[in-house]
């Protein structure tokens, strides 16, 4: 075939080991340039090579042809490396639990086996234009500046909350409960809001509370109302956060707050869509989405009976992990100039940006405190600030100034970027050195010198 013709047409990655699926899957996508593959290894190795729009991907591979462990592997390490990839997920294994997986992973869609070729077709398709359409937006917003926004308001550049987004916005228009999991001050509430946006409830109420800022004498009565009369002080009947969000959403923060008695009754609003104010006798029917969040170990508490693990499965159909602030790589820097020229705005017009040292604090800083740390430092910065540049002293990063010297050595980057990558070949390959090798796509005499430049030990 002509290389003009392959440059004309989209690019396809089937990855399937089942050899008369793959001939048939082969003619049946004329309009594409197709490459099929059996494996894991020959996957990722096309993924890199191509960078297909789309990938189909049967779940049922080897090692494992009648299991999902390495076909979830495949949609694991595509995610990691080509997060915009429009993955078709194919598996005849436990369907519904599958499909809640791989859309969790960042699948675009699931399919259940045996496969309907014009119906899978038909997804294709959909993927394809679908990908071309967030391409050309990327580009439009791009030239607007506004380019590093997702999910409405959420601001990054990192392909790890890219993920996250796109989870969100795949299961938005779902009746899917979702948990958001991450360490506090990272966004759940954001994100909690921008999954309401995104899905067919936004002209409902969206409605959060934190459940560990409520006493827990008062919390049944904030999520479920009261009537008037039920106790001391209830001088009006009032709704319940639960019944003010009918139509809507409720975001419960910090899930894992609420106590023992009130999981039952937020079990039971959850299996029966009907709630009872407190003092009430008649059950009030209501279409509440719930989406919650907390940065608790539920296992734990769960294992310590200190969580329902009923409850628990009722509420994490869909599970979304948050990365911190530190795992995001370059949203620091990115988040920080929004957030000045929010600040300098409303209170110090004449500050129009960071100095060179306050950028290399950001970049160096941990942000124990997440995205919040990030937003009250810079709010104080503004204010404190002399001249138009903000400074590290202003951040009160005057400190790290001197360890973080070498960010932005070009030399010292690559050395930790190469240690970091080495260090996670060899931890999934468990030391062998032959496999992290491949993993690398180097040579093995190539990874010896690597590990003795770097003093690393298999």
């Amino acid at each position: 075939m002509a290389s003009t013709k392959h440059d004309a047409l989209p690019r396809l990655l089937i990855v399937e080991d089942d050899e008369g699926l793959q001939a048939q899957l082969k003619w049946a996508y004329e309009d594409f340039e197709v490459t099929i593959v059996g494996s894991r290894e020959a996957a990722i190795a096309a993924l890199r090579a191509e960078e297909p729009p789309v990938v189909t991907l049967d779940l049922g591979l080897p090692p494992d042809p009648d299991g999902t462990s390495e076909g979830f592997a495949v949609l694991d390490e595509i995610m990691a490396l080509k997060p915009d990839t429009k993955v078709i997920v194919a598996s005849g294994h436990g369907a519904r639990e599958s499909a809640l997986t791989a859309i969790e992973r960042g699948a675009y869609d699931f399919y259940q086996k045996p496969v309907d070729i014009e119906e899978l077709g038909l997804i294709v398709r959909r993927a394809l234009g679908l990908h071309r359409i967030e391409q050309e937006n990327r580009k439009l917003a791009s030239r607007a500046g506004d380019g590093n926004r997702v999910l409405g308001n959420l601001v990054t550049s990192a392909p790890e909350m890219v993920k996250v987004a796109r989870t969100i916005e795949r299961v938005a228009n779902t009746k899917v409960s979702v948990m958001l999991l991450g360490a506090s001050g990272t966004g759940k509430e954001l994100l909690a809001r921008g999954l309401h946006d995104a899905s067919d409830r936004r002209g409902g109420n969206f409605v959060a509370i934190n459940c560990a800022a409520i006493p827990e004498n008062l919390l049944e009565s904030e999520l479920f109302g009261h009537e008037r009369g039920a106790f001391t002080g209830a001088v009006k009947t009032t709704e319940g956060k639960i019944e003010m969000a009918s139509g809507g959403t409720l975001f419960l923060d910090e899930v894992g707050d609420i106590p023992l008695p009130l999981q039952v009754k937020l079990l039971r609003f959850l299996q029966e869509r009907t709630i009872e104010r407190i003092g009430g006798r008649s059950s009030i029917a209501v279409d509440t989405r719930i989406v919650c969040a907390t940065h608790q170990d539920l296992d734990t508490m769960i294992a310590e009976g200190r969580f329902r693990e009923d409850l628990f499965y009722r509420l994490a159909e869909v599970v979304v992990k948050i990365p911190s602030l530190a795992e995001r790589p370059g949203d620091a820097g990115l988040l920080a100039k929004v957030f000045l020229k929010r600040f300098a705005n409303e209170m110090n017009p004449s500050v129009t940006g960071f100095a060179p040292d306050a950028l290399a604090a950001i970049d160096g800083w941990a942000w124990p405190g997440n995205v919040r740390e990030l937003e009250n430092r810079v709010k104080r910065a503004v204010i404190m600030a002399d001249g138009k540049l903000v400074g590290a002293e202003d951040l009160d990063l005057a400190q790290r100034k001197a360890e973080d010297a070498n960010v932005l050595n070009l030399k010292s980057a690559r050395e930790q970027a190469d240690r970091k990558v080495i260090r996670h070949a060899l931890a999934r390959s468990e030391g062998n050195i032959s496999s992290t090798a491949k993993i690398l796509g180097i040579s093995r005499p190539t990874l010896y010198d690597l590990l003795k430049q770097y003093d690393l030990s298999a």
